[in-house]
């Protein structure tokens, strides 16, 4: 017992250390144009389809889910803002995160897992690279900086998947829900929902990196090591969420902000 205490707090350390390093370089060199572009690429525009693809599937089933509790109480025209809302403040960023995290986190862990284990990492130390410069620095920022974009997606898809299902299928009128819709969401509220996608982003590529730097031997290690990573990703965007979600909700208390569900 007092064994597994004392690995995990190393492991812990070790972490914090990583994080301290990635960041010494960030802010010390910024990495080659050649590395960020395969990166981006990699990272950002080969995740559209399926974020796409998910965030419209999220939207009707929000439709599906919510449509016969508000039509007992006479208030389907009010599923525009509901679907709107949960998807802007909520599950387009943990939705966005959730497809990095199991498309590019594992991939990152896999392929750093890898170089560990063929020793390719330390070849880079031995020419004189720095590891964590030459192959965290840049995945860092490609999660940071795109999932963003990849958040925005997953609103855009999800809310015009949900207002497709309800106009089309539920046949809920057009013009009240898109007031309703517009009603609900505010500045704030797409504000509050990109900055947890960037908080998600950033702790995705440092889990991912970190999992794929310390692989231990043998594809069963690279296995473990991608499988770890989506899964520590996974319960650190629930934990953000939960976290960011009470910190938005105190300071929009505290600076008087409202949405629709409070008017």
């Amino acid at each position: 017992m007092n064994q597994y205490i004392i690995d995990h707090v190393s492991a812990l350390g070790q972490f914090a250390v990583f994080i301290s390093q990635t960041f010494s370089w960030l802010f010390r060199k910024f990495p080659q144009r050649t590395q960020l572009v395969h990166t981006f690429y990699n990272t950002g525009v080969l995740s559209i389809p399926v974020v796409m693809l998910t965030g419209m599937f999220i939207g009707m089933v929000l439709a599906v889910q919510t449509f016969t509790q508000f039509r007992q109480i006479g208030m389907e025209s009010m599923l525009g803002g509901i679907i709107s809302l949960s998807l802007v403040r909520e599950l387009g960023p943990v939705l966005a995160a959730v497809m990095l995290a199991g498309r590019v986190g594992s991939s990152i862990a896999a392929e750093l897992g890898t170089m560990r284990v063929t020793e390719q990492i330390d070849a880079l130390s031995s020419m004189g690279t720095n590891p964590v410069y030459y192959l965290a620095v840049p995945r860092f920022l490609a999660c940071l900086v795109l999932i963003p974009a990849l958040t925005v997606i997953a609103d855009f898809t999800g809310v015009f998947g949900g207002a497709f299902y309800c106009i089309y299928v539920l046949d809920i009128n057009s013009h009240f829900y898109w007031d309703n819709a517009s009603d609900f969401v505010g500045f704030f509220d797409i504000v509050a929902g990109m900055c947890k996608s960037i908080f998600f982003g950033g702790s995705i590529a440092l889990i991912s990196c970190y999992q794929g730097f310390h692989c231990r031997s043998g594809a069963e290690g690279v296995g473990r090591a991608a499988t770890q990573s989506f899964v520590y990703s996974f319960v650190a965007i629930l934990l953000l969420d939960l976290l960011l979600g009470i910190i938005t909700d105190r300071l929009m208390m505290t600076l008087g902000i409202s949405n629709g569900l409070m008017k």
